[in-house]
Protein backbone atom coordinates (compact mmCIF):
# COMPACT_ATOMS: atom_id res chain seq x y z
CA UNK A 1 0.00 0.00 0.00
CA UNK A 2 2.79 2.40 0.89
CA UNK A 3 4.42 2.21 -2.56
CA UNK A 4 1.11 2.78 -4.29
CA UNK A 5 0.29 5.71 -2.07
CA UNK A 6 3.73 7.22 -2.57
CA UNK A 7 3.17 7.11 -6.31
CA UNK A 8 -0.21 8.75 -5.89
CA UNK A 9 1.35 11.40 -3.69
CA UNK A 10 3.97 12.15 -6.32
CA UNK A 11 1.28 12.51 -8.94
CA UNK A 12 -0.79 14.75 -6.70
CA UNK A 13 2.28 16.82 -5.87
CA UNK A 14 2.96 17.48 -9.53
CA UNK A 15 -0.45 19.07 -9.95
CA UNK A 16 -0.98 20.52 -6.48
CA UNK A 17 -0.19 24.09 -7.51
CA UNK A 18 -3.06 23.98 -9.96
CA UNK A 19 -5.55 22.71 -7.42
CA UNK A 20 -7.30 24.54 -4.61
CA UNK A 21 -10.09 23.57 -2.31
CA UNK A 22 -13.23 25.24 -3.62
CA UNK A 23 -15.15 25.14 -0.35
CA UNK A 24 -14.71 27.59 2.52
CA UNK A 25 -12.30 27.24 5.41
CA UNK A 26 -9.51 25.31 3.66
CA UNK A 27 -5.80 25.33 4.36
CA UNK A 28 -2.86 23.60 2.67
CA UNK A 29 -0.35 23.06 5.43
CA UNK A 30 3.24 21.96 4.97
CA UNK A 31 4.77 19.88 2.24
CA UNK A 32 6.89 16.76 2.08
CA UNK A 33 8.33 15.47 -1.19
CA UNK A 34 8.62 11.94 0.22
CA UNK A 35 5.55 11.57 2.41
CA UNK A 36 1.99 11.41 1.22
CA UNK A 37 -0.88 13.79 1.88
CA UNK A 38 -3.50 13.44 4.59
CA UNK A 39 -6.83 15.23 4.30
CA UNK A 40 -8.30 16.53 7.56
CA UNK A 41 -11.97 17.58 7.67
CA UNK A 42 -13.09 19.42 10.81
CA UNK A 43 -16.63 20.65 11.62
CA UNK A 44 -16.31 24.37 12.34
CA UNK A 45 -14.03 27.22 13.30
CA UNK A 46 -16.80 28.67 15.48
CA UNK A 47 -15.70 26.36 18.30
CA UNK A 48 -12.35 26.88 19.97
CA UNK A 49 -12.12 23.16 20.50
CA UNK A 50 -12.15 22.30 16.78
CA UNK A 51 -9.57 24.96 15.95
CA UNK A 52 -7.21 23.38 18.48
CA UNK A 53 -7.98 19.89 17.14
CA UNK A 54 -7.29 20.94 13.56
CA UNK A 55 -3.97 22.55 14.43
CA UNK A 56 -2.94 19.60 16.58
CA UNK A 57 -3.68 17.02 13.88
CA UNK A 58 -1.82 19.09 11.28
CA UNK A 59 1.21 19.41 13.55
CA UNK A 60 1.33 15.67 14.24
CA UNK A 61 0.80 14.73 10.59
CA UNK A 62 3.58 17.09 9.50
CA UNK A 63 5.82 15.68 12.22
CA UNK A 64 5.52 12.30 10.55
CA UNK A 65 6.57 13.66 7.17
CA UNK A 66 3.19 14.15 5.51
CA UNK A 67 1.57 17.09 3.85
CA UNK A 68 -1.73 18.10 5.45
CA UNK A 69 -4.80 19.57 3.81
CA UNK A 70 -7.10 20.96 6.50
CA UNK A 71 -10.68 22.02 5.81
CA UNK A 72 -13.50 23.33 8.00
CA UNK A 73 -17.12 22.78 6.96
CA UNK A 74 -18.49 25.57 9.19
CA UNK A 75 -21.28 23.31 10.46
CA UNK A 76 -22.78 22.84 6.98
CA UNK A 77 -22.99 19.13 6.06
CA UNK A 78 -23.20 19.84 2.32
CA UNK A 79 -20.05 21.95 2.50
CA UNK A 80 -18.19 19.19 4.29
CA UNK A 81 -19.24 16.64 1.67
CA UNK A 82 -17.99 18.94 -1.08
CA UNK A 83 -14.71 19.48 0.74
CA UNK A 84 -14.11 15.75 1.14
CA UNK A 85 -14.92 15.19 -2.53
CA UNK A 86 -12.25 17.76 -3.41
CA UNK A 87 -9.74 16.10 -1.13
CA UNK A 88 -10.39 12.77 -2.85
CA UNK A 89 -9.97 14.36 -6.29
CA UNK A 90 -6.66 15.83 -5.16
CA UNK A 91 -5.40 12.35 -4.37
CA UNK A 92 -4.98 12.45 -0.61
CA UNK A 93 -3.61 9.23 0.84
CA UNK A 94 -5.83 9.11 3.91
CA UNK A 95 -8.75 11.01 5.42
CA UNK A 96 -9.27 12.04 9.04
CA UNK A 97 -12.86 13.23 9.40
CA UNK A 98 -14.77 14.80 12.29
CA UNK A 99 -18.26 14.67 10.84
CA UNK A 100 -20.78 17.50 11.04
CA UNK A 101 -23.71 15.20 10.28
CA UNK A 102 -22.70 11.63 10.93
CA UNK A 103 -25.18 10.22 8.41
CA UNK A 104 -24.42 12.51 5.47
CA UNK A 105 -21.11 11.06 4.30
CA UNK A 106 -22.10 7.66 2.90
CA UNK A 107 -21.88 8.58 -0.79
CA UNK A 108 -18.63 10.52 -0.55
CA UNK A 109 -17.00 7.75 1.48
CA UNK A 110 -17.91 5.31 -1.30
CA UNK A 111 -15.77 7.54 -3.51
CA UNK A 112 -12.96 7.33 -0.96
CA UNK A 113 -13.20 3.54 -0.88
CA UNK A 114 -13.14 3.36 -4.69
CA UNK A 115 -9.93 5.41 -4.60
CA UNK A 116 -8.45 3.13 -1.91
CA UNK A 117 -8.30 5.99 0.60
CA UNK A 118 -8.55 4.83 4.24
CA UNK A 119 -10.87 6.78 6.52
CA UNK A 120 -10.38 7.53 10.21
CA UNK A 121 -13.47 8.81 12.00
CA UNK A 122 -12.27 11.48 14.41
CA UNK A 123 -14.12 11.94 17.72
CA UNK A 124 -17.57 11.66 16.10
CA UNK A 125 -18.40 8.21 14.76
CA UNK A 126 -19.58 8.21 11.13
CA UNK A 127 -22.73 6.12 10.82
CA UNK A 128 -24.35 3.89 8.22
CA UNK A 129 -21.34 2.99 6.07
CA UNK A 130 -18.82 0.21 5.87
CA UNK A 131 -16.25 2.66 4.51
CA UNK A 132 -14.89 3.73 7.88
CA UNK A 133 -11.70 1.95 8.83
CA UNK A 134 -11.02 3.18 12.36
CA UNK A 135 -12.42 5.46 15.04
CA UNK A 136 -10.45 7.61 17.49
CA UNK A 137 -12.16 9.33 20.39
CA UNK A 138 -12.46 9.57 24.14
CA UNK A 139 -14.58 7.24 26.25
CA UNK A 140 -17.79 9.15 25.60
CA UNK A 141 -19.95 7.39 28.16
CA UNK A 142 -17.30 8.23 30.74
CA UNK A 143 -17.68 11.91 29.83
CA UNK A 144 -21.35 11.73 30.83
CA UNK A 145 -20.54 9.76 33.94
CA UNK A 146 -18.03 12.38 35.06
CA UNK A 147 -20.61 15.13 34.62
CA UNK A 148 -23.24 13.15 36.54
CA UNK A 149 -20.80 12.14 39.25
CA UNK A 150 -19.93 15.78 39.83
CA UNK A 151 -23.60 16.68 40.30
CA UNK A 152 -24.14 13.72 42.63
CA UNK A 153 -21.14 14.59 44.79
CA UNK A 154 -21.81 18.33 44.95
CA UNK A 155 -25.46 17.87 45.92
CA UNK A 156 -24.69 15.12 48.45
CA UNK A 157 -27.16 12.72 46.86
CA UNK A 158 -25.37 9.63 48.15
CA UNK A 159 -25.85 11.04 51.67
CA UNK A 160 -29.59 11.19 51.12
CA UNK A 161 -29.85 14.95 50.60
CA UNK A 162 -32.61 16.40 48.47
CA UNK A 163 -34.93 16.79 46.75
CA UNK A 164 -33.16 19.03 44.25
CA UNK A 165 -34.34 20.45 40.95
CA UNK A 166 -32.33 19.56 37.86
CA UNK A 167 -32.68 20.22 34.14
CA UNK A 168 -31.17 18.06 31.42
CA UNK A 169 -29.49 19.13 28.19
CA UNK A 170 -27.96 16.99 25.46
CA UNK A 171 -25.93 17.66 22.34
CA UNK A 172 -26.86 17.64 18.68
CA UNK A 173 -29.18 14.90 17.47
CA UNK A 174 -27.01 14.30 14.39
CA UNK A 175 -23.88 13.62 16.47
CA UNK A 176 -23.49 10.01 17.55
CA UNK A 177 -21.59 11.09 20.67
CA UNK A 178 -24.71 12.78 22.03
CA UNK A 179 -26.31 9.46 22.94
CA UNK A 180 -23.17 8.16 24.63
CA UNK A 181 -22.74 11.32 26.72
CA UNK A 182 -26.40 11.31 27.75
CA UNK A 183 -26.58 7.57 28.45
CA UNK A 184 -23.44 7.74 30.55
CA UNK A 185 -24.87 10.57 32.66
CA UNK A 186 -28.33 9.07 33.00
CA UNK A 187 -26.93 5.72 34.10
CA UNK A 188 -25.86 7.48 37.30
CA UNK A 189 -28.64 10.08 37.60
CA UNK A 190 -31.65 7.87 36.88
CA UNK A 191 -31.80 6.20 40.34
CA UNK A 192 -32.06 9.65 41.95
CA UNK A 193 -34.78 10.67 39.50
CA UNK A 194 -36.65 7.47 40.31
CA UNK A 195 -36.41 8.18 44.06
CA UNK A 196 -37.39 11.86 43.59
CA UNK A 197 -34.15 13.11 45.09
CA UNK A 198 -33.77 14.79 41.71
CA UNK A 199 -36.79 16.42 40.08
CA UNK A 200 -36.97 17.66 36.49
CA UNK A 201 -39.61 20.39 36.78
CA UNK A 202 -39.90 20.80 33.01
CA UNK A 203 -40.72 17.12 32.63
CA UNK A 204 -38.25 16.95 29.73
CA UNK A 205 -36.19 13.84 30.36
CA UNK A 206 -36.16 11.87 27.09
CA UNK A 207 -33.16 12.30 24.83
CA UNK A 208 -35.25 13.57 21.91
CA UNK A 209 -36.69 16.28 24.18
CA UNK A 210 -33.36 17.69 25.34
CA UNK A 211 -31.06 17.66 22.28
CA UNK A 212 -29.51 20.91 21.04
CA UNK A 213 -28.87 21.18 17.30
CA UNK A 214 -25.21 21.81 16.45
CA UNK A 215 -24.44 22.11 20.17
CA UNK A 216 -25.45 25.76 19.82
CA UNK A 217 -25.14 27.99 22.89
CA UNK A 218 -27.85 30.40 21.79
CA UNK A 219 -30.28 27.52 21.29
CA UNK A 220 -29.46 26.21 24.76
CA UNK A 221 -29.94 29.69 26.22
CA UNK A 222 -33.38 30.04 24.65
CA UNK A 223 -34.47 26.64 25.92
CA UNK A 224 -33.24 27.39 29.44
CA UNK A 225 -35.08 30.73 29.40
CA UNK A 226 -38.27 28.96 28.37
CA UNK A 227 -37.88 26.32 31.07
CA UNK A 228 -37.39 28.94 33.77
CA UNK A 229 -40.45 30.87 32.61
CA UNK A 230 -42.76 27.89 32.25
CA UNK A 231 -41.68 25.53 35.03
CA UNK A 232 -40.05 27.36 37.92
CA UNK A 233 -41.76 30.50 39.15
CA UNK A 234 -40.60 30.85 42.75
CA UNK A 235 -38.73 27.53 42.65
CA UNK A 236 -35.00 27.40 41.99
CA UNK A 237 -32.83 25.23 39.75
CA UNK A 238 -30.13 23.39 41.69
CA UNK A 239 -28.25 21.70 38.83
CA UNK A 240 -28.10 21.62 35.05
CA UNK A 241 -26.61 18.71 33.14
CA UNK A 242 -24.92 20.43 30.20
CA UNK A 243 -22.78 18.34 27.85
CA UNK A 244 -20.65 21.10 26.28
CA UNK A 245 -19.03 24.36 27.39
CA UNK A 246 -20.52 26.49 24.59
CA UNK A 247 -23.98 25.39 25.70
CA UNK A 248 -23.08 25.86 29.37
CA UNK A 249 -22.30 29.53 28.86
CA UNK A 250 -25.63 30.03 27.08
CA UNK A 251 -27.43 28.28 29.93
CA UNK A 252 -25.62 30.44 32.47
CA UNK A 253 -26.60 33.56 30.55
CA UNK A 254 -30.27 32.56 30.80
CA UNK A 255 -29.91 31.84 34.51
CA UNK A 256 -28.21 35.17 35.25
CA UNK A 257 -30.91 37.01 33.29
CA UNK A 258 -33.42 35.36 35.64
CA UNK A 259 -31.59 36.67 38.71
CA UNK A 260 -29.38 33.70 39.51
CA UNK A 261 -25.96 34.51 40.87
CA UNK A 262 -27.16 37.38 43.00
CA UNK A 263 -28.86 37.76 46.35
CA UNK A 264 -30.51 34.58 47.58
CA UNK A 265 -30.48 32.86 44.17
CA UNK A 266 -27.11 31.14 43.83
CA UNK A 267 -26.13 29.78 40.47
CA UNK A 268 -26.89 26.09 40.11
CA UNK A 269 -24.25 23.48 39.40
CA UNK A 270 -23.67 23.63 35.64
CA UNK A 271 -21.45 21.00 34.01
CA UNK A 272 -19.67 21.18 30.66
CA UNK A 273 -17.16 19.61 28.32
CA UNK A 274 -14.00 20.54 26.38
CA UNK A 275 -12.36 22.96 28.85
CA UNK A 276 -12.76 25.87 26.45
CA UNK A 277 -11.02 29.01 27.66
CA UNK A 278 -14.17 31.04 28.33
CA UNK A 279 -15.59 28.23 30.44
CA UNK A 280 -12.39 27.73 32.41
CA UNK A 281 -12.45 31.46 33.19
CA UNK A 282 -16.09 31.01 34.21
CA UNK A 283 -15.12 28.16 36.53
CA UNK A 284 -12.38 30.30 38.01
CA UNK A 285 -15.01 33.02 38.63
CA UNK A 286 -17.35 30.58 40.43
CA UNK A 287 -19.98 30.52 37.69
CA UNK A 288 -19.76 27.35 35.60
CA UNK A 289 -19.00 24.59 38.08
CA UNK A 290 -17.27 21.87 36.06
CA UNK A 291 -16.05 20.80 32.64
CA UNK A 292 -14.67 17.59 31.20
CA UNK A 293 -11.25 17.93 29.59
CA UNK A 294 -10.53 15.83 26.52
CA UNK A 295 -7.00 16.76 25.56
CA UNK A 296 -7.05 17.30 21.77
CA UNK A 297 -3.27 17.01 21.66
CA UNK A 298 -3.53 13.37 22.72
CA UNK A 299 -6.39 12.63 20.33
CA UNK A 300 -4.54 14.22 17.42
CA UNK A 301 -1.46 12.17 18.19
CA UNK A 302 -3.46 8.94 18.13
CA UNK A 303 -5.12 9.89 14.82
CA UNK A 304 -1.79 10.76 13.20
CA UNK A 305 -0.18 7.54 14.48
CA UNK A 306 -3.11 5.55 13.14
CA UNK A 307 -2.91 7.15 9.68
CA UNK A 308 0.84 6.58 9.57
CA UNK A 309 0.44 2.92 10.52
CA UNK A 310 -2.20 2.37 7.84
CA UNK A 311 -0.09 3.97 5.15
CA UNK A 312 2.89 1.84 6.15
CA UNK A 313 0.91 -1.41 6.15
CA UNK A 314 1.05 -1.71 9.92
CA UNK A 315 -1.89 -2.61 12.14
CA UNK A 316 -2.92 0.47 14.18
CA UNK A 317 -3.23 0.18 17.93
CA UNK A 318 -6.82 -0.17 19.12
CA UNK A 319 -8.34 -0.81 22.54
CA UNK A 320 -12.01 -1.30 21.68
CA UNK A 321 -13.30 -3.61 18.95
CA UNK A 322 -17.03 -3.91 19.51
CA UNK A 323 -18.56 -1.01 21.46
CA UNK A 324 -18.83 1.44 18.56
CA UNK A 325 -21.16 -0.03 15.97
CA UNK A 326 -22.10 2.44 13.24
CA UNK A 327 -25.14 0.49 12.09
CA UNK A 328 -23.21 -1.46 9.48
CA UNK A 329 -20.20 -2.73 11.38
CA UNK A 330 -18.33 -2.45 14.65
CA UNK A 331 -15.62 0.11 13.91
CA UNK A 332 -12.26 -0.69 15.58
CA UNK A 333 -11.53 2.14 17.98
CA UNK A 334 -8.91 3.69 20.18
CA UNK A 335 -10.45 5.47 23.17
CA UNK A 336 -8.74 7.91 25.51
CA UNK A 337 -9.83 8.79 29.04
CA UNK A 338 -11.32 12.22 29.88
CA UNK A 339 -10.67 14.22 33.05
CA UNK A 340 -13.13 16.10 35.25
CA UNK A 341 -12.02 19.69 35.90
CA UNK A 342 -13.36 22.22 38.41
CA UNK A 343 -11.98 25.06 40.51
CA UNK A 344 -9.98 22.66 42.68
CA UNK A 345 -7.82 21.21 39.91
CA UNK A 346 -7.97 23.39 36.78
CA UNK A 347 -4.56 24.87 37.57
CA UNK A 348 -2.93 21.46 37.89
CA UNK A 349 -4.64 19.83 34.91
CA UNK A 350 -4.71 22.70 32.42
CA UNK A 351 -1.93 25.11 33.42
CA UNK A 352 0.68 22.72 34.79
CA UNK A 353 -0.27 20.42 31.92
CA UNK A 354 0.72 23.10 29.42
CA UNK A 355 -2.71 23.50 27.82
CA UNK A 356 -3.20 27.07 29.06
CA UNK A 357 -0.92 29.61 30.72
CA UNK A 358 -1.71 31.73 33.78
CA UNK A 359 -1.88 34.71 31.41
CA UNK A 360 -4.53 32.95 29.31
CA UNK A 361 -6.80 32.66 32.33
CA UNK A 362 -6.62 36.30 33.42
Amino acid sequence: MRNRRAALAALAGATSLALTLSACGSQDVGASPEGGTIGIAMPTQASERWIIDGKSVVDDVKGKGYQAKLVYGEDDPATQVSQIENLIKQGVDALIIAAIDNKSLNDVLEQAAAADIPVISYDRLILGTENVDYYVSFDNEQVGRLQARYIIDQLGLEDGKGPFNIELFAGSSDDNNTKYFFDGAMHLLQPYLDSDQLVVRSGQTALDEVTTLRWDGTTAQKRMTSILSESYGSRQVDAVLSPYDGMSLGILSALKSDGYGSGDKPLPIVTGQDAELASVKSIKADQQAQTVFKDPRLLAEVAADMADDILNDKTPKINNRRAYNNGVKAVPAYLLQPTSVDKTNYDYVLVAGGYYTDADLK
